[in-house]
């Protein structure tokens, strides 16, 4: 039980990566706060999690997109929780596009969420976590991010963005025993890439060392690992889970 008595903060909990999460989280004991921008699908998620682990905590619906509702949903937080001890930034999209046909309004939509909200949560959880002097934080990057790929600039930058922030902060924030760490995940087998052609799946899979696509509980257990004192010593590391792709 890697996370008994520890209060994790989830956001985009209802997601392929982020409901894995969740249920790796909840069956190492932690009490968990989901977050989304779907009530139905929190509530329907917290209730498995309690189903099927006794999860405590609880659900917090609000538009990330939107800076003013992020900070009411924080303040909710601190007012009902007032521990964190975990805060794992999951929320994102990918708006994939050639490059000269990328969308003032996708730029916009892509930056605030992957990149604004993102920092606006760290924000806050340096905030709470320097109160009990520890805490962990991880934000879902990608691999993209690292190495880039055709058509999907607009989101290599967003997650290169999510990169420096987590490797600045964890300079910031070490002297306080904040640890910051991100994952890099590569092709992972979730809603968001089965609806991909079978031509680009392939061709995504032909790339891969291992052979096969990731798995969002793969995602799930490297979160665990540095959401946990597993990793008491380990901070500002950027962890690939992509069995071995080059893109």
């Amino acid at each position: 039980m890697l996370l008994q008595n520890r209060t994790v903060f989830l956001n985009g909990a209802t997601g392929g990566i982020g409901a894995a999460i969740a249920h790796v989280f909840a069956g190492q004991g932690a009490r968990l706060v989901v977050a989304g921008r779907n009530q139905e699908k929190l509530d329907h998620l917290f209730g498995r999690l309690v189903e099927l682990h006794g999860t405590t905590g609880g659900t917090l619906c609000y538009e990330i997109s939107d800076p003013a509702q992020v900070s009411l949903a924080l303040q909710r937080f601190a007012r009902e929780h007032k521990q964190l001890d975990v805060m794992i930034n999951a929320a994102g999209i990918m708006r994939d596009a050639p490059l000269g046909m990328i969308a003032t309004a996708a730029v916009e939509e892509t930056l605030q969420i992957n990149v604004a909200a993102t920092l606006q949560h760290i924000q806050f959880a340096a905030r709470l976590m320097a109160r009990q002097s520890r805490g962990s934080i991880v934000n879902i990057a990608s691999l993209i991010g690292v190495v880039g790929n055709a058509n999907q600039t607009l989101y290599a930058a967003s997650k290169a963005a999510v990169i420096g922030m987590t490797r600045a902060a964890a300079k910031e924030l070490a002297p306080k025993n904040i640890r910051v760490n991100a994952l890099a995940p590569g092709f992972i087998d979730t809603p968001m890439t089965a609806a991909y052609p079978d031509a680009v799946k392939q061709k995504a899979l032909a790339t891969i060392g291992m052979g096969r696509f990731g798995q969002a509980e793969d995602v799930a257990n490297a979160a665990l690992f540095l959401a946990s004192d597993l990793s008491a010593y380990v901070t500002g590391q950027i962890l690939g889970v992509d069995g071995s792709m080059v893109i």
